[in-house]
């Protein structure tokens, strides 16, 4: 006897969008009600394991490698897959949202490969969810032609031998689609609906191409979560009946309890995985919100103080390319954010030495790849590491037998001199104002202070708001932070942005709601997990 067919998944309080019948059709809809029946349950356990855990971590406050996985760790034989051709070099990966006009420039930027971004550089409005599907359709049916209204300008796909490989990111496992409900009323995962839509439509068509399904998992807390999407692989492929193993992974180690299980994710993920990166924002609003009542051993400056060459990030960042190159995989390095300016030479000037150095840093560590936000630093990146590379794909080679970091280490906090300063205070302010409000209007990625700024950096500014006022952190200027000072700053703010944009523009945006939201989830006693909850709640569309 056959299996029941899946129950149906209703659209909720969506407006039709244009093609959407192309994205949202009935062999689709039954694929995402498949992995939601099978796979939303266990995904439920794991965030409830989460709090769990947060919980302990709150009680002891530290943490360490998982006695009961040892045995994973100390056996020298197992490796990942080995990486299919189209991810054997990544020197260097663009990010960004799945807009037609971002497609089109990450594809054609010169970089390795493109995370197409369906998480922290997306607002996941309904717009955003399906039309970035269309898009990277369209893109790998070279339909994606696109005339910019505004300035004429047409954009246009290079040949296919020239493109990026694509590389996609689906929300994080605690972000449920509201406009995709079961039977029951119970919304679908947000991340079963971004990979199981892009599975479903481009699975075949990458094999076609020479490529594959690939993608970057994100906000991963435990080997557990990353066993629950190798399931989700294995039921997937069997499903449209693709080769076990077609799909490749590469997992962002941005939370502080993944640090402690990078061989134990590898593990889980062996047959479809290809590699770990550096998510270093994340990272550090991970370690504040985990150790946020740890006392003032584990208060972090000001956000851009907290640099990579920091004992803790050091000792990160290594024992990734350690772990990576132990087992075959790719190690890919952290983000370079900024924004080039066309008007302030001076500016660029200073911030690609910036990258620069970062970049050679990177390379020189050992890692294989890196990212950037913005083609003009593509070449920037790609000279660092074609210096180190030559015309090798990698250096996995490089095994890095030298680096011994131990659990201490990675949450070493209190190894930095700089202590949090009032200009730190306003620009956590500035930047989660800033950014809140473009994200409720639709946009994940916004240039802030020639700076691109995704979700993760709006989470360290809120979370440090919030950890600063609960440490009872004294600034440079003698001030204690305070909600009250929290609140004056931000009225501030709120007054600047005023003056800046004029009455019209403020009045036409979010800014009201975007300041009263930061100051909810930045002194509210009860810490929000993610600010993107309750965001959420108040997103259009």
């Amino acid at each position: 006897m056959s299996a029941p067919a899946p129950s149906p998944l209703a659209i909720v309080d969506a407006e039709p969008l244009p093609r959407q019948e192309e994205v949202l059709s009935e062999t689709a809809l039954a694929f995402v009600a498949a992995l939601h029946r099978r796979f939303t349950p266990r995904r439920d356990e794991l965030l409830a394991r989460r709090a769990e855990r947060r919980a302990e971590i709150a009680r002891t406050p530290t943490l360490d490698f998982l006695p009961e996985t040892a045995a994973i760790r100390a056996d020298d034989s197992w490796q990942v897959a080995p990486a299919p051709p189209a991810l054997e070099d990544r020197r260097v990966e663009i990010t960004g949202p799945t807009d037609r006009k971002m497609t089109i420039n990450a594809l054609n930027s010169g970089a390795k490969v493109w995370l197409a971004d369906f998480e922290d550089a997306s607002a996941p409005t309904w717009e955003n969810v399906v039309t970035g599907q269309l898009s990277l359709i369209d893109a790998y049916t070279r339909s994606i032609d696109f005339t910019d209204e505004r300035t004429g300008k047409t954009y246009a796909l290079r040949p296919d031998e020239e493109l990026a490989t694509v590389v996609m990111r689906p929300r994080g496992w605690h972000l449920d689609e509201r406009h995709l409900t079961d039977a029951d009323g119970t919304p679908v995962p947000g991340a079963l609906v971004d990979f199981g839509l892009y599975f479903f439509h481009n699975a075949k068509r990458l094999l076609d191409l020479g490529k594959g399904p690939y993608f970057y998992l994100p906000k991963t807390e435990s080997h557990l979560e990353a066993r629950l999407w190798n399931d989700v692989f294995v039921f997937a492929q069997d499903y449209l009946g693709i080769p076990q193993g077609t799909v490749r992974a590469t997992v962002l180690i941005e939370t502080i309890t993944a640090a402690y299980e990078m061989e134990e994710i590898l593990y889980e993920l062996r047959d479809h995985a290809s590699g770990l990166n550096a998510g270093r924002w994340d990272y550090l609003f991970s370690i504040v919100k985990n150790f946020r009542d740890g006392g003032p051993r584990f208060v972090l400056p000001d956000r851009n103080a907290v640099t990579m060459t920091a004992p803790f990030m050091r000792a990160y960042t290594e024992l990734l390319v350690r772990t990576c190159h132990k087992r075959g995989a790719h190690a890919i390095g952290g983000m370079a954010a900024f924004i080039p300016s066309r008007r302030d030479q001076e500016v660029n000037k200073v911030a690609f030495e910036k990258v620069k150095a970062d970049k050679d840093r990177e390379a020189n560590d050992g890692f294989d790849g890196s990212w950037v936000a913005h083609p003009d630093l593509v070449p920037i990146a790609m000279e660092s590491f074609d210096r180190v590379l030559g015309d090798r794909p990698n250096q996995k080679d490089r095994l890095r037998k030298d680096v011994d970091v131990k659990a201490e280490d990675l949450i070493a906090i209190d190894s930095l001199d700089a202590r949090p300063t009032y200009a730190g205070l306003v620009n956590a302010v500035q930047v989660g104002i800033r950014y809140i409000e473009a994200w409720l209007r639709g946009l994940g990625a916004v240039a802030i202070f020639n700076l691109m700024e995704d979700a993760a950096t709006a989470e360290i500014s809120r979370s440090q708001i919030w950890q600063w006022i609960n440490a009872g952190v004294v600034l440079d200027n003698g001030e204690r932070v305070t909600a009250e000072l929290a609140r004056k700053v931000a009225a501030e703010e709120l007054a600047d942005i005023r003056a800046e944009v004029g009455e019209e523009a403020f009045a036409a945006g979010n800014w009201q709601q975007a300041h009263d939201l930061l100051l909810k989830v930045a002194l509210d006693e009860d810490y929000a997990d993610f600010l993107t909850l309750p965001a959420y709640e108040q997103l259009k569309g």
